[in-house]
Parts: structure tokens; C-alpha cells; sequence
């Protein structure tokens, strides 16, 4: 394990948003890896260790609701705040309804950012 640094998986089919959150993170003082997909995030070694989850909703393959369903099915309670461009109001009352920490739409803030990771580790603390 990485020490007491929380790590925060980014998956995000978007090449700009896996580069610059990452840093942005490691910033905060985060631990951070970055998928371009929920595939590979599945398939990697750190879904166990991953505290907070940065999740796109429309992604090619598996989109990000689908990948939350499947880590409710799977028993891996991870805190997850999407992160769309998509604006649209209906989604984000369903995410929280599904048990999402939040739901941002891109382009965010810093602040809100660090607000969002922080309730969800505070809820994986609890």
C-alpha cells in the first residue's frame, strides 16, 4: 500500500481529463491512476485499494452507471463522483438516487473537486 495516501482512480475515456486529474490530485496530496476505461479499471490491481472513484458517465463500452452497478454487484462499496460534459439535468438526481457522492459537470472547479473527493473519503472513513 501506498502509506496513508487515499488513491483516487480516474476513469475517463478523455486523454486530457486521465492527465491533467491525476496531477491535479497528486497535488492535493492524492495517490492517483488514471484508466481510459471501466474495463481496464476492472481488470487492474487497484479497485480494491481505490478509495474515491472519478468516473465519466458516457464512455465507450462499459459507461459509467453500468460500472457502478457492476462494483454494487461485485460488493466493492467505492464512493464515486461522476464527471460528465454531458449537462444534462436529469442525470445527476439518478446518480445520487444510485448512491453517487456527486456528480460534476466538466468544466469544474478545483475547489469543487476537492470537495467531492474529500465526502466521499469521508464516507469510505465512516
Amino acid at each position: 500500500m501506498m502509506g496513508k495516501r487515499s488513491l483516487v482512480s480516474v476513469v475517463d475515456d478523455d486523454e486530457s481529463v486521465r492527465e491533467s486529474l491525476p496531477d491535479l490530485l497528486r497535488e492535493f496530496g492524492f495517490a492517483a491512476e488514471a484508466f481510459s476505461s471501466a474495463e481496464a479499471f476492472l481488470a487492474s490491481d487497484v479497485v480494491s485499494d481505490t478509495s474515491c472513484l472519478l468516473l465519466d458517465i458516457a464512455m465507450p463500452g462499459m459507461s459509467g452507471p453500468e460500472l457502478q452497478q457492476e462494483l454494487i454487484r461485485r460488493q466493492q462499496e467505492i464512493p464515486i463522483v461522476f464527471i460528465t460534459a454531458q449537462g444534462d439535468k436529469a442525470v445527476r438526481p439518478r446518480l445520487l438516487a444510485h448512491g453517487a457522492v456527486e456528480c460534476l459537470l466538466k468544466p469544474f472547479s478545483e475547489t469543487a473537486l476537492l470537495a467531492a473527493v474529500n465526502t466521499a473519503l469521508r464516507m469510505r472513513s465512516e
